[in-house]
């Protein structure tokens, strides 16, 4: 089974234009889409076990500008709990504000990615994104915390 991508992102065109780079540059993996940070933390962080909930992803894609609960806040709440705290977090947004740059990498993130406007250049970045985080990053090993 290939490594699961998660990608938080409100905005149905950046969805697609998101999931087609993938397929573009030929990343094979599953992703899984959440369109606001309550359904992101939700997914990540279940309030209640769940037999059919997906095993956690390899890799987070998280916009910033979400309804209900903002990227920043889901990424803070990734970090803060133990289960998800070593997971690979890009943010990927549209955002060119400094502040939020700064606020993701104090809350975290792994890396931040502005969301190139023109298809061509999103799909070389979704290709730099897949090879990286996806196949040449050793990420840490993935325990449930000791009780």
């Amino acid at each position: 089974m290939s490594q699961l991508i998660f990608l938080v992102e409100d905005n149905p065109s950046d969805e697609k234009l998101t999931l087609l780079a993938f397929k573009n540059c030929g990343v094979p993996n599953q992703i899984v889409v959440s369109r606001d940070g309550a359904a992101a933390i939700e997914r990540l962080l279940p309030s209640q076990p769940n037999p059919h909930t997906l095993p956690l992803p390899s890799l987070v894609l998280l916009d910033l500008k979400l309804p209900k609960v903002d990227g920043l806040e889901v990424l803070r709440r990734i970090r803060a709990d133990s289960r998800t705290k070593l997971l690979p977090v890009v943010v990927l947004t549209s955002s060119r504000e400094d502040e939020d740059v700064l606020h993701s990498y104090a809350l975290g993130a792994n890396a931040y990615v502005r969301k190139p406007v023109e298809f061509a250049a999103f799909v070389e970045a979704a290709k730099t994104l897949g090879a990286f985080w996806l196949v040449l990053n050793e990420r840490a090993p993935i325990r449930q915390p000791s009780v």
